[in-house]
């Protein structure tokens, strides 16, 4: 019943962060509740590591070994979003509003439920309304801020996601008709590959495009990717680690849950779609970070380019690729949480997102500019982090498999990728101001109004250093279980 405790207890926390008890109980509560949630979630995961499947509910609430994997980055992102929450929020928002401040954590902890749902969910109807869900329920908090940036995004975020949403319902739907109308067969993930094989090939590959583009857009592929970076640019820094972090991976996870329904010259083609859709994210993303202005946009495109490459693992084939792809999963999930989080560092530290704006973070708050550097080194694919060890992974078994344009397109949008990521965030970290000093009243006006270190809020800290954990320790050293996990996810994609 883990499944079913996890869900009510987000729901639950929810509805108690409304409360107008005081003006810590609304974080503790989302704190407590996402530790809870965390901690049966890992239980889960621990659970289906030797195979098998957890089932709460028959055919509605169950998670095998891939959907497990997704329910506990969900939940650890919950919980150190949580964590980082409450030092940022009263900063950012100050102590004195505390309507506002409850509202975002109810908000909070329902964006949280839904994106839980969606790996618990195995009735396909349920995945779907629960991924409508994600969008809907962290809408209001991309507008948080309420300026016209904020609500402009929140609009198109919610505009386009709902368009794509709408394609993807007909892609189910069609997958539906072509089950046909036996009650003996649950339309469930499990139910859907044990009906594949009956299913016209023509319906097959038209309801996978469907949702291959639908939930594209929601995931942040090019083309359907415009959204994401004026999102992530203006949601509040943990809204950002979840969108960016955890939410695109979800709906990417409901993609590849449609690889093992395509046997042997099918597969082959259903991959060679995986491929090309990747190569043109990580492409296209690859050359916008060398030209983004603002460092939280920055971080949104490198999560295009990171879907890309996921993307590419997935459609290569193969146990090795595929196992590459849920490292990538992984480790592009817990780096890119350190990512948003160092940038909301920056952002309290500096009160700008403009790159060009900013000069020696390192010296204006020291623990913001080491983290800026971690993140940025590790989500741009440097040794020995955890995304390195991933994409050099793939690279390997795209080699093995003989895809050597492939690899080499890849492996040149990473290096295009890596030196746009490093550019930028060396120049914001370890650049000099450039002040021209007339004479000797000058450098004394200079030194007086030099900034200050700034120190950043106990709760951030705590975030930032929970989350750097899995980014260095995955480079170097998978825990066994973490290992069979990931296994036991990869094996479940079969061969394509």
């Amino acid at each position: 019943m883990e499944l079913l405790y996890i869900l009510i207890i987000s729901l639950l926390a929810a509805a108690l962060s409304l409360l107008p008890v005081g003006k810590r109980f609304a974080p503790g509560v989302t704190i407590l509740g996402s530790l809870a949630v965390f901690l049966l979630s890992l239980r889960t995961a621990l659970a289906t590591a030797a195979g098998g499947e957890i089932t709460a509910i028959a055919d509605y609430l169950a998670c095998d070994s891939f959907s497990a994997l997704i329910l506990l980055l969900v939940a650890f992102v919950g919980l150190t979003a949580a964590i980082f929450s409450w030092g940022y929020i009263a900063t950012t928002v100050g102590e004195t509003d505390d309507r506002k401040i409850r509202r975002y954590y109810s908000r909070f902890n329902l964006f949280l439920l839904s994106m839980l749902a969606v790996p618990i969910f195995s009735q396909l109807a349920l995945v779907w309304i629960a991924v409508e869900m994600t969008t809907l329920l962290s809408v209001f908090l991309v507008s948080f801020e309420s300026t016209p940036q904020a609500l402009e995004a929140a609009w198109k975020y919610a505009v386009l996601t709902c368009m794509g949403a709408s394609l993807a319902l007909i892609g189910i739907l069609l997958l539906r008709w072509g089950m046909g109308p036996s009650p003996n067969v649950a339309f469930t993930w499990a139910g859907l590959l044990a009906a594949s094989p009956q299913m016209p090939p023509a319906l097959l590959y038209t309801a996978f495009l469907f949702i291959l583009i639908g939930f594209g857009t929601k995931a942040g592929l090019v083309p359907m990717h415009t959204w994401l970076p004026d999102a992530h640019s203006q949601a509040p820094s943990p809204i950002c680690a979840i969108l960016s972090g955890i939410e695109t991976t979800a709906v990417l996870y409901c993609i590849m849950r449609l690889l093992p329904m395509f046997q042997g010259g099918a597969a082959a083609d259903i991959g060679k779609w995986f491929i090309i859709f990747g190569l043109i994210s990580a492409g296209v993303a690859s050359f916008l970070l060398i030209q983004a202005k603002d460092y939280k946009r920055l971080f949104a495109f490198s999560t295009v380019e990171h879907m890309g490459i996921i993307m590419v693992a997935a459609g290569l084939g193969g146990y090795a690729a595929h196992f590459g792809a849920m490292m990538q999963i992984v480790s592009h999930t817990v780096t890119k949480s350190l990512c948003f989080f160092a940038a909301g560092a920056t952002l309290m530290a500096t009160g700008t997102r403009n790159i060009g704006a900013i000069r020696g973070l390192i010296r204006i708050s020291p623990l913001a500019g080491t983290f800026l550097m971690v993140g940025g080194l590790g989500i741009a694919g440097a040794p020995p982090f955890a995304v390195f060890l991933s994409e050099f992974s793939i690279l390997k078994a795209g080699i093995m498999n003989g895809q050597y344009l492939v690899i080499g397109l890849l492996a040149f949008f990473i290096a295009v990728a890596f030196f746009g990521i490093m550019l930028q965030i060396n120049r914001m970290v370890f650049g000099r101001p450039e002040i021209i000093l007339m004479d000797e009243s000058a450098l004394q006006f200079a030194r007086s109004t030099a900034p200050k270190h700034y120190i950043l809020p106990l709760a951030c800290i705590i975030a930032l250093l929970a989350t750097v954990i899995p980014v260095i320790l995955f480079g170097v050293y998978l825990p066994e279980q973490l290992y069979q996990l990931l296994h036991q996810a990869a094996a479940s994609l079969g061969r394509v």
